[in-house]
């Protein structure tokens, strides 16, 4: 869930958005200017960034890997109480914490020794040309409308501009928080501290039951089962296909690898090109299989997390015959629906080509940024 919603609930981001090719529009600066003044400056960022004020009867220390089990309760007593049509599995919040971030972590306890409210702030290391501050937590729903949520948002605003001072790279930059649909409470909370709606997403899902097309494609191209071998070239296929989407930045090895507790490599593709001595990727789908969600959303679903065609093979059909070889896989494990998530400003005419291949809208979020 990195990335998600910070109060009074937690709320999913969208765990990768699918864009056929990889270009949706233009972006990712910050204010005009930005480029010419040092991020040190633009930031404000505070020398000292203090814990969270003491509300609620709340006793406030750095969340670490040792609280990873209130941690888990903590979000499931929030999902339960709030109902969002998916779960956070307990390998997902282990993921909170991985090398692959620079994060920091408050959490307030009460006087039982329970925690009852939790803040992350984590900045990927491998962003260059837009640096961003992703901002995910949550209160419990025992301890609301007492001041805590406010109290965490405000150390993570503080805190998100001192760790992008910290990365000291030189580029725009932003805070993040992503929200679902109906969460009016937090909207009001973050707007009033400035954030904006930057970006808006599309959940859709396609009947399983009904007939999935066949898609011819050119001689030379072929859609083959994702494997180890192919990942890196994948990982590289992945950069060039995204390197105009809009706040996109590249994955090293390292990466590319993370986040994959509920990949699933039995639902995911690679489209081939063989018309050369050595084949090049031409397109990919990579799957995830999130069974903790089922059961809030009330039907069995494979996910897409994410669909790439590179520029030279679009228009020659490659994102759809991966989606339906995806389709196929999916309603041969006795899932129910193919679901996956969609960036509403996609240039590339993904919400007309996943209409038109059957699927239809279950729900939506927004990015709220602070850009710096």
């Amino acid at each position: 869930m990195p990335g998600a919603a910070v109060v009074p609930g937690t709320a999913a981001a969208p765990r990768t958005t699918a864009a056929t090719g990889g270009v949706a529009a233009p972006g990712g600066v910050a204010a005009p200017g930005s480029a010419t003044v040092p991020l040190a400056v633009r930031a404000g960022a505070p020398a000292v960034v203090p814990p969270p004020a003491a509300v609620a009867g709340l006793e406030w220390r750095p969340l670490g890997a040792v609280d990873i089990g209130g941690l888990t309760d903590l979000v499931g007593r929030i999902e339960d109480a709030d109902d969002p049509p998916y779960r956070t599995s307990a390998e997902e919040i282990v993921e909170y914490f991985d090398s692959g971030h620079a994060w920091s972590a408050m959490g307030g306890w009460d006087a039982t020794g329970s925690l009852r409210a939790f803040g992350f702030v984590r900045v990927r290391h491998g962003d260059t040309s837009l640096l961003r501050a992703f901002c995910s937590g949550g209160v419990d729903p025992l301890w609301r409308h007492r001041g805590a949520g406010s109290a965490v948002l405000d150390w993570q605003v503080a805190r998100g501009r001192q760790m992008l001072v910290e990365t000291g790279k030189e580029a725009p930059a932003r805070i993040v928080v992503h929200v679902d649909e109906g969460m009016d409470a937090l909207t009001r909370l973050i707007e009033a501290r400035g954030f904006e709606p930057r970006r808006w997403y599309t959940e859709m899902r396609r009947d399983l039951s009904l007939p999935i097309p066949e898609v011819p494609l050119d001689r030379h191209l072929a859609v083959v089962p994702w494997s180890p071998d192919l990942d890196d070239a994948v990982r590289r296929a992945h950069n060039r296909a995204f390197g105009d989407h809009w706040g996109s930045q590249p994955h090293t090895p390292e990466s590319w690898r993370q986040g994959r507790t509920h990949f699933a490599p039995g639902w995911s593709f690679v489209a081939l090109d063989r018309s050369s001595d050595r084949a090049q990727v031409a397109g990919y789908l990579m799957s995830g299989r999130y069974e903790q969600d089922w059961p809030a959303l009330g039907w069995t679903e494979g996910y897409t997390e994410i669909i790439g065609v590179l520029r030279e093979w679009r228009g020659r059909h490659v994102a759809t015959a991966l989606m339906t070889e995806a389709m196929r896989a999916y309603r041969d494990s006795g899932m129910q629906y193919a679901g996956l998530d969609v960036d509403t400003d996609n240039l590339t005419g993904a919400v007309r080509l996943y209409a038109k291949l059957g699927y239809e809208v279950t729900r939506t979020s927004a990015m709220y940024t602070v850009e710096i």
